[in-house]
């Protein structure tokens, strides 16, 4: 319920905007910004094209992979929901988190697609911890309430990113 404020559908906005997508979005726009605004610090070579394609390509096959299992197990996609389902199989048995790992890869390929190496150095852990700590371990709480069997023996056996 909103209150008189509008502070309860600020919140509920602000929610809807805390999204990994737009997280990545905006670590690939400073990403960007490092590389176009500050060339004297990118590093150019043609394997470093190749090897940006290759993980951006990559970064996308990983997570329309997990997308795809996720659409067929009859789960959510959004991290702040529910899981109706436990998706262990698959790419999930590789990694418990193949869509977040998709996106690192995404971010680190454009990053040596654009020679933007320092956004790389900086963006990449930082990157990597607050999806941990706003998305996965959230999740991770709410897979053990909801499947705490099912959850214990899947991440004694599946790392968390790769």
């Amino acid at each position: 319920m909103q209150g008189p404020d509008g502070s309860q559908g600020l919140r509920g906005a602000l929610k809807w905007l805390d999204m990994p997508p737009l997280w990545t979005l905006l670590f690939i726009a400073l990403a960007w910004v490092q590389a176009s605004r500050f060339p004297e610090f990118t590093w150019e070579h043609p394997a470093f094209d190749l090897l940006g394609g290759l993980m951006v390509g990559g970064g996308l096959i990983l997570a329309a992979l997990a997308f795809i299992q996720f659409r067929r197990a009859s789960t959510t996609l959004i991290p702040h929901q529910e899981a109706q389902a436990l998706v262990t199989s698959g790419i999930y048995s590789r990694s418990r988190n193949p869509i977040y790992l998709g996106d690192a890869m995404i971010i680190a390929g454009l990053c040596a697609f654009w020679g933007a190496w320092p956004a790389l150095v900086v963006l990449m852990p930082l990157f990597i911890w607050l999806i941990t700590d706003r998305f996965i371990l959230p999740e991770e709480d709410r897979l053990v309430a909801a499947f705490p069997e099912q959850f214990e023996a899947w991440e004694k056996q599946t790392r968390r990113w790769i």
